[in-house]
C-alpha cells in the first residue's frame, strides 16, 4: 500500500468514526469532532502527498502523530466509563493512524534509498 492510500483510508475512518462518536453518543460532546476536523485536513493533503510533495507529506505526518497522540485521552475516559464500543472506535482509529505513520515512514525511507542509489 502507498502512503497515500493509508493516508486516505485513515482520514475516512477518523471522519467516518469521530461522527459515529457524535452522534451515536447520550451526550455529545463537541470534542468528538476533532479527528473529524483532523481527517478532513489529512484528507485535502492526500493529492500533494500522491504527488509526493515534501512538504505537504510532512505536514500531513506531522498532523498524523498529533492525533495519534490526542486519541490517548479518549481512549483513557472511553475504558473509564467501560463502553466497549467506545473503545472499539477509538482503537480503530488508533490502529489506522499507526499504519499510516508506518506507511509515511516506509515511503520517506524508500524515497531516501532512491535518492541514494542514483547519487551513488
Amino acid at each position: 500500500m502507498k502512503a497515500h492510500t493509508a493516508s486516505l483510508i485513515n482520514a475516512l475512518i477518523l471522519i467516518g468514526f469521530g461522527l459515529w462518536a457524535y452522534f451515536a453518543s447520550e451526550t455529545p460532546s463537541k470534542t468528538a469532532f476533532i479527528p473529524v476536523g483532523f481527517g478532513v485536513v489529512i484528507a485535502a493533503m492526500v493529492p500533494g502527498v500522491k504527488k509526493e510533495n515534501k512538504i505537504i507529506a510532512h505536514v500531513a505526518v506531522l498532523l498524523t502523530l498529533l492525533i495519534l497522540l490526542g486519541l490517548g485521552m479518549p481512549l483513557k475516559g472511553a475504558l473509564g466509563r467501560g463502553d466497549p464500543i467506545a473503545i472499539l472506535r477509538v482503537v480503530v482509529m488508533i490502529v489506522s493512524t499507526i499504519v499510516a505513520l508506518v506507511f509515511f515512514i516506509k515511503s520517506f525511507i524508500d524515497v531516501r534509498r532512491a535518492r541514494a542509489a542514483q547519487q551513488g
